[in-house]
């Protein structure tokens, strides 16, 4: 029966329609004759004129039939609007059949045929669709050895939505409910019992559960998060639906489901952005994003694209990322913007300033940067040429270009930094401050935020590989602390915080709570469903390990150099209130360290940094690999 039910399932479309309309012109002419039979108490065929109404019966039906859509729905998802279709279109054939036998006018005709004709029809025009979804449907007749046990947990809307989907699944058997409303435990909810959760570990157990699924899209961040605590120490996988706004067509199915992300565990909700600030920079204006290949560069460029610029202009020094970043673009299609990948260095002057007056660029997102603190450290002119003076060049570039508006990609690590690469962004942000005091038409803006979950040489992805080895899992101290925010998320602010500029504000992002790192370890080894291996649990699958702190790096970050910021109109951007030095004294101090970076003097270089930026206390001594 299950191969039967396989071979049904796997025809095609026109070919399960051609079927339904056989059975029911086969099932109508067979439903007038047993209603003669009924009536009169005689087994005999009808003859003559009556003969023919009974064997044209399809010709009236069928028509009215495919009118009211009895073979557009999917049997095995057929529900009550489809049911009473299936009424609505049998009363009108048995209505329009029984007015056509009446002026015909058959002698030894009885009326009461119309009656019952309409009542069989309905029995079994109805019946023989919910006899196939039954059969399509039914655990009787389906191979249920391959099948993954799961667990839903939530039992409203969402989780009845998922329990159906689940039954047409060859993938997935839904054995229990899970819910926190205990006026529903011990109740079954389509033959699937509903059970607290102190149940949850012998349903585990008992049925070999492996996977559970969270049904609960309207709940906060910070209420799955704790569900997630709870779920942690059991031994299963466990998966969750979209939010409800990513439901909003009202359809379930089993692809929707994802493996639960880091990013519940940030414990916070985003805040939806204001989409006049979103599109007031960048709306039919020429954008162009500097180090668009990266992690926060191309995030850039996804969300600007969808606010239709007049031209996205595509800057970076890496083919390959380029590359990328230009095809993904181009496959999104049908929004006729014209993308445009550009191949160059911010350090080269002339080439940038070139391509500024070449496209009539407007607006200018600088990501581009060397971010990662030990590499950094490392090679430390490097890093100065790059993040600083890339930044001048950018800048002085824009201002002789007439770009209207110039937005900085910052860092937490800016403020009292205790690395070259902290130092390096700080100074960035004291250029443009002071270069927004000069006489000029172009608005500087800075943004500081903390890290981004998955971006690239951040710790998420470094884990989820060590995790995919079987570990070990590198923590460098087990009080490290870091800021973590969405990277959509943290793009999305920026490019509000962009219209927000009066001309030199520095902005900086709401993080939220700040997240321990061992934490986060443990939580994407449980989420992947193993079990941290250490002297508690013997038996666990992954062990943590301590590096010990890298050049350059801290316990902690910050985002406000003095303690003090203004609250503007969305709760999750300040405006910092910081120190900022003129631009006559700053060059002068930014032309001794070009000076040494070029000659590759690290001493001096260090040294000038603390002058530029007295809250640099470097957090260990010069490790850069020329010096």
């Amino acid at each position: 029966m299950y191969k039967t039910v396989q071979k049904i399932t796997s025809m095609s479309r026109l070919a399960k329609q051609f079927s339904m309309l056989l059975v029911d012109s086969i099932s109508l002419v067979s439903i007038l004759y047993i209603s003669f039979i009924i009536r009169m108490g005689v087994w005999h065929l009808p003859d003559n004129n009556l003969l023919w109404i009974v064997i044209g019966s399809p010709v009236l039906a069928l028509p009215i039939f495919l009118r009211f859509g009895l073979y557009q729905s999917v049997i095995r998802y057929i529900g009550f609007k489809a049911l009473w279709s299936v009424g609505q279109a049998v009363t009108l054939y048995s209505i329009l059949w029984g007015l056509i036998m009446l002026m015909l006018d058959i002698d030894g005709t009885p009326r009461s045929i119309i009656l019952i004709n309409w009542m069989l029809s309905i029995l079994v025009i109805g019946g023989s669709r919910i006899l196939a979804r039954w059969l399509l449907t039914s655990d009787r007749f389906s191979n249920d050895r391959d099948k993954v046990n799961v667990i839903i947990y939530g039992a409203g809307a969402a989780g009845r939505q998922l329990s159906n989907a689940l039954q047409q699944s060859d993938d997935y058997k839904h054995v229990a409910y899970v819910d926190d409303n205990s006026l529903i435990h011990g109740h079954n909810i389509n033959g699937v019992p509903v059970i607290p959760f102190k149940k949850l570990s012998l349903v585990i157990k008992k049925d070999s559960v492996s996977e559970i699924f969270l049904a609960l899209p309207s709940i906060s961040r910070r209420k799955r998060n704790k569900i997630i605590e709870i779920l942690n120490p059991l031994p299963i996988l466990v998966k969750s639906l979209p939010s409800l706004s990513e439901l909003a067509q009202g359809k379930v199915s089993i692809e929707d489901l994802q493996k639960v992300s880091i990013k519940d565990l940030l414990g916070r909700n985003p805040v939806k952005p204001n989409e006049k600030l979103l599109k007031l920079k960048i709306t039919n204006k020429v954008v162009l994003v500097t180090g668009a290949g990266g992690s926060i560069g191309s995030e850039l460029c996804r969300q600007i694209i969808f606010l239709k610029p007049k031209k996205l202009i595509l800057f970076e020094i890496t083919e390959f990322f380029l590359y990328q970043v230009d095809r993904e673009l181009n496959e999104i299609g049908a929004l006729d913007i014209e993308i445009i990948p550009v191949l160059g260095s911010v350090r080269n002057r002339v080439r940038f300033q070139a391509i500024l007056e070449h496209f009539s660029v407007q607006t200018v997102y600088h990501s581009a940067a060397y971010k990662h603190v030990p590499l950094v450290e490392y090679n430390n002119s490097e890093g100065v040429l790059n993040n600083i003076f890339g930044t001048l060049i950018a800048a002085e570039v824009s201002i002789a270009s007439k770009v209207e508006t110039f937005v900085l990609i910052s860092t937490d690590k800016a403020v009292r930094p205790t690395n070259t690469m902290g130092a390096t962004k700080r100074v960035s942000e004291l250029i443009l401050q002071a270069l927004s005091l000069e006489n000029h038409s172009t608005c500087f803006t800075m943004v500081r935020f903390g890290n981004v979950l998955d971006s690239s040489g951040s710790v998420i992805p470094l884990f989820k590989s060590q995790i995919k080895h079987g570990g070990p899992v590198t923590v460098t101290d087990p009080n490290m602390v870091r800021f973590f925010m969405t990277i959509d998320e943290a793009v999305e602010l920026v490019l509000q915080a962009s219209s927000m500029s009066e001309g030199g504000d520095v902005f900086v992002l709401d993080m939220g709570e700040p997240v321990r790192i061992y934490d986060l370890a443990v939580r994407m080894i449980q989420l992947s469903g193993l079990h941290v291996l250490d002297k508690n649990n013997l038996d666990g699958d992954i062990e943590i390990i301590y590096s010990g702190l890298r050049p350059g790096e801290k316990l902690y970050e910050e985002l406000l150099v003095n303690g003090n910021a203004i609250k503007t109109d969305n709760s999750r951007i300040m405006r910092a209130e910081e120190a900022m030095l003129d631009w006559s004294t700053l060059k002068l101090l930014l032309d001794e360290l070009e000076e040494a970076s070029e000659k590759l003097d690290n001493v001096k270089i260090r040294n000038i940094l603390i002058k530029i930026v007295p809250e640099f206390i470097p957090q260990s001594h010069i490790v850069d690999f020329l010096n």
